[in-house]
Formats: structure tokens, C-alpha cells, sequence
């Protein structure tokens, strides 16, 4: 049977390749950081270069303390668990970071998972059943469409951060037993913040729970980096939280939902991902413990990842890119063609800028871009020279003070 199946495989790979969609992966030699290492082709000479398509936002991957924490974490609490939580994969660590998360977002309780991914997948089933209503946001991420599905709710779709849209599918939802919004914090793809002070306020007008996924958010948006729910003034207001230990909080894996008392106790008990997945290792835990403090006790990594995405946003509009405006450190810039893109983002990596293309199915047909993210890693000689090298390669393909129809007129969509 492989045989044909391998046959299909190769003439769908091959179509990959030939329509300029094929994504490769790049080797990264040394710790993540802002400046790294990396080898690409496979078999090319190791290349230096500044990386701004990496999640570190707040540049602790690699931080001294993080580090630190994980070395002990080795001493004291070995490697892994070797099992899931309620048979003898928890440890004291274990419950000292759910306290400490529940405390840094101002919620009652919290579960940790494997990922943000599980964490999503496992919120809606336990929760939602078929007299139940889910309104979710038309560009959340992969993991809260796949947890969806697995749930027996009715499903509706709203137009991105379109209030009258979601407003139109809750007054539609109103007939169920419960209803929930659910959006991402802030959209991947675009560094969009969601208007949760606006969803909250339909929520209580409709009698709907709020669900947010905050994985782009934690640790970086928000006066003091407790996320969108702060940023949009409605901390302790929205009834459940996700997000990732994998990101801004040191980079290595795990994630969390957060939130009310009841709803932890039911994911406990019920929530798939939770009960079948070993435990988060303990050095991750406790680095993300050592996380946690660092960011409660000051703001410097989040008051430096956003002067840097304030310096780089205000010199690509000077240069005359076409950006998606905000305040997030994730900067779109936009250029429609997933060829484009792609070129430009090689001629990008020749200038010493590390950066990646993004294209359909990725983003929407049509809408290709350069996704750029900022970090606290970063230092103003990275921004400047990034800047510069986006618009020597911006000249040569003449995009500069474009708008988005003379460059598709140029290069299609």
C-alpha cells in the first residue's frame, strides 16, 4: 500500500516546491539570542546574523538566571517525572508555579500542560458539550480551532476583532446553555491586540464566559507584562487564560491555563492532555519559576522589548514599508507574494538579518509578509541595522512607499 501512497506523497511535495511553498528549516548553532549561528543551506558555511523571527521577546532563553535555575533544578529535582500528575508526576515545584502564575495574572487557579497547544486542546471538551455555544475569532491560532473540534458545541465564527460581527453570532448563540468567546490575545500573524475590554463588555451583555489565549501577550504586553487582559484594562474579568511557558517566560516548552477555581478543578479531572501527558520537566519548572520572580520584581525587559518595537516600527513606516500598525513586538511587513517574500527574506539572510517569509496556508492567499519580532535581547545597533537592511532590499525590489495594489500589480498576489 505505501508504494502508491509514496507516489501521491512525492507529486504533492513536488507541487509544494514548484508553486514556491516549500518551507525549509534553518540550523541555529549557538543558544538563541539575538546574535546567532546558524548554518543554511544544510552543508553552507556557518553564517552570523541578528535574529528577529524567534518568540524570545523578553531575551531570556539563554538568561544567566534562567540557566541557573535549571541547573539546580537538575540537583534537586532530577530530569523528569516519568508520569502524569495524578498518578506521581507532581512535584512541590509544580504547585509553587501554579501559585506563582495565579498570582502574577490575578486568577484563582491554575493547570499546567505539556504546551499552550495541549493547554487549548483540552479546555473545550471537559467544559462544553452539545447544548453549548462557542464564538471564536476567524484568525485563532491552530490549537483553539483544534480544540474546538473536539468538542461537541456548536461552533460560530466571527469576523477578526469585529464586534459587530460577534455581537451578530451571540445574539444567534443566545438559545444555548452556556456561551463562550474565545480569541487570541494577540493575532501571531499580525501582533493585532484583541479588544477584550469590548469582549468582556458583550459578554456580560449577552451572558457569555470569555476565553484568551495570551501566548503572544505574557510577559510583554501590558504596563507591568501581565498580558492583553491588563493592556485592555480588564484583569480578573475574563474567565479563562492560556498561554505558553515556551515563549516570552524562557523559551523551552510548556504552557498553562489560568483562571477560575471551579474550571481548574474540572480540567483536573477531566482534561484530556492533562491526565494522558507526562508532566512538565522539572527544569522547566523551576526556570520558569525563576521567570516569574524576574518579572514580578521589575518591568526592564518588558519597558526594552517595547522601545525597540517602538524604534523599529517608526523607521520601517519612514523607510516607506507597509506595516500593520500596533504596539505588539510581532511587524508584519507586508508584501502580498509568497515569492516576494521569500526572495526577500534570502536577500534579508545575505545582509546578516535573519528572517522568515510566511505565505498561504500560513496567512490567507494574498496576504504574504515578512514577519519581523522584536526582543529585550535586541539593541538598538540590531534595529538600525535591520532597518537598513530592509530598505536596501525594499529599493531593489522597489517596494518602498508602494501601496498594496501597485505591488501586486508589480508581483501578484
Amino acid at each position: 500500500m505505501y508504494g502508491k501512497m509514496k507516489d501521491d506523497l512525492q507529486k504533492e511535495l513536488a507541487g509544494i516546491r514548484e508553486a514556491g511553498l516549500f518551507k525549509e528549516e534553518r540550523f541555529i548553532l549557538t543558544p538563541q539570542a539575538a546574535d546567532i549561528k546558524v548554518e543554511y543551506p544544510e552543508g553552507s558555511p556557518p553564517q552570523d546574523v541578528v535574529n528577529f523571527c524567534a518568540n524570545n521577546y523578553l531575551g531570556l532563553s539563554s538568561h544567566p538566571k534562567v540557566i541557573a535555575a535549571a541547573h539546580d533544578a537538575l540537583k534537586t529535582h532530577g530530569y523528569g517525572m516519568s508520569s502524569v500528575r495524578f498518578i506521581c508526576g507532581t512535584q512541590d515545584i509544580h504547585k509553587e508555579l501554579e501559585d506563582k502564575i495565579s498570582e502574577f495574572f490575578h486568577t484563582e487557579d491554575t493547570i499546567l500542560y505539556a504546551a499552550c497547544f495541549d493547554a487549548n486542546g483540552g479546555v473545550f471538551e471537559p467544559l462544553f458539550g452539545k447544548d453549548d455555544a462557542i464564538i471564536t475569532d476567524a484568525l485563532n491560532h491552530a490549537s483553539i480551532i483544534d480544540g474546538i473540534r473536539l468538542c461537541k458545541a456548536t461552533r460560530y465564527i466571527y469576523q477578526t476583532n469585529n464586534m459587530a460581527d460577534l455581537e451578530a453570532r451571540l445574539k444567534e448563540a443566545q438559545g444555548a446553555r452556556y456561551r463562550v468567546i474565545a480569541t487570541d490575545g494577540a493575532f501571531s500573524m499580525d501582533g493585532t491586540i484583541a479588544q477584550l475590554d469590548k469582549i468582556v463588555a458583550l459578554a456580560e451583555k449577552y451572558d457569555a464566559l470569555t476565553m484568551v489565549d495570551d501566548a503572544h501577550c505574557t510577559g510583554v504586553i501590558g504596563k507591568t507584562g501581565r498580558g492583553s487582559t491588563e493592556h485592555c484594562g480588564v484583569m480578573g474579568q475574563v474567565d479563562i487564560i492560556t498561554s505558553t511557558l515556551g515563549k516570552a517566560l524562557g523559551g523551552a516548552s510548556g504552557g498553562f491555563t489560568t483562571g477560575r477555581k471551579e474550571i481548574i478543578e474540572l480540567l483536573r479531572q477531566r482534561s484530556r492532555p492533562y491526565l494522558f501527558s507526562n508532566t512538565v520537566s522539572s527544569i522547566v519548572v523551576k526556570a520558569s519559576i525563576a521567570v516569574i520572580d524576574m518579572l514580578t520584581a521589575t518591568t526592564e525587559l518588558r519597558d526594552k522589548v517595547a522601545a525597540n518595537t517602538d524604534r523599529f516600527r517608526k523607521g520601517m513606516t519612514a523607510a516607506g514599508f507597509d506595516i500593520k500598525p500596533g504596539v505588539h513586538p510581532i511587524v508584519p511587513i507586508m508584501l502580498y507574494n509568497a515569492k516576494l517574500s521569500q526572495d526577500m527574506a534570502r536577500d534579508l539572510y545575505a545582509e546578516g538579518i535573519y528572517v522568515i517569509g510566511f505565505y498561504y496556508p500560513v496567512v490567507g492567499k494574498g496576504l504574504a509578509r515578512i514577519r519581523v519580532q522584536l526582543s529585550a535581547g535586541h539593541e538598538f545597533k540590531h534595529i538600525d541595522k535591520a532597518i537598513a537592511a530592509f530598505t536596501k532590499i525594499g529599493k531593489k525590489y522597489d517596494i518602498l512607499h508602494k501601496t498594496k495594489e501597485q505591488i501586486i500589480a508589480k508581483y501578484g498576489e
